[in-house]
């Protein structure tokens, strides 16, 4: 390892948009800590894409909304790579229905993964991320476009929103940017699981381009915040191909 390797640790890294970023960071020269809840077999595989392409990357675990399991994670990617340098927090669950037949219990574990765990890996990023680095978080388009059905998701990502604004604004002094990048429809597992062909297709034609984007469109903008984007800070960035 360099001395001027910079490290990122990628929640949520085991598929999806999570993947995408680890390996795009990784493209980048930076070294990953690939985090994962439950598939460790998924997050070797995108250790494994990282070094197969000549990059480095470390498998972390840790149940996101679990505050000692996540200080671990953390320190297990410092003690791999000697800091972190930026912290990418893609993981979440989406669970979907209308508020006026939504289970409550069902709305408390959305809740539980994605606020109080965006909320933990904030602090923990807050706390060890050198200076000159940089926090995204992740958010979502449907905070705008109001889609019948997703009020608790939408909710959980509104509260990731105003948490990452703030943490900006609290980073003062430390050359630290934070931003939340604000996807639309993405074809990844998460979001097509339970969507029949005519949803996807009716989606897919919604945006001025005419398709839905994938994981490495937004990858792409997560490497721009985490590396040349130095004057972007304190924002939402949606990254849905015009859709709003």
């Amino acid at each position: 390892m360099s001395e001027t390797t910079r490290v990122a640790l990628v929640t949520g890294a085991s598929g999806g948009i999570g993947r995408a970023v680890a390996r795009r960071l990784a493209a980048d020269g930076m070294a990953v800590g690939v985090h994962y809840a439950g598939n460790k077999a998924a997050a070797e595989e995108t250790v494994a894409a990282v070094e197969a392409a000549g990059g480095r990357a470390v498998a972390v675990h840790g149940d996101v909304a679990d505050e000692g399991a996540m200080a671990d994670a953390f320190a297990a990617v410092e003690e791999a790579f000697g800091g972190i340098d930026v912290v990418v927090h893609t993981a979440g669950v989406m669970t979907l229905g209308p508020v006026d037949a939504f289970d409550l219990d069902a709305f408390d574990r959305l809740m539980r993964t994605n606020v109080r765990g965006a909320f933990v890996v904030a602090r923990e990023a807050a706390r060890r991320v050198r200076d000159g680095g940089a926090v995204v978080t992740f958010s979502t388009s449907v905070t705008r476009l109001a889609f019948p059905g997703y009020a608790p998701y939408a909710a959980s990502k509104g509260a990731v929103e105003a948490m990452t604004l703030v943490l900006a604004r609290e980073m003062r002094g430390r050359d630290v940017t934070v931003n939340a990048v604000a996807p639309g429809p993405t074809a990844t597992p998460l979001f097509l699981d339970g969507k029949d062909q005519e949803t996807i297709d009716r989606l897919a034609a919604q945006p001025p381009l005419e398709r839905l984007g994938t994981p490495e469109d937004i990858a792409e903008t997560v490497a721009f915040l985490a590396g040349p984007g130095r004057w972007v800070n304190g924002q939402v960035l949606f990254a849905n191909g015009g859709i709003a």
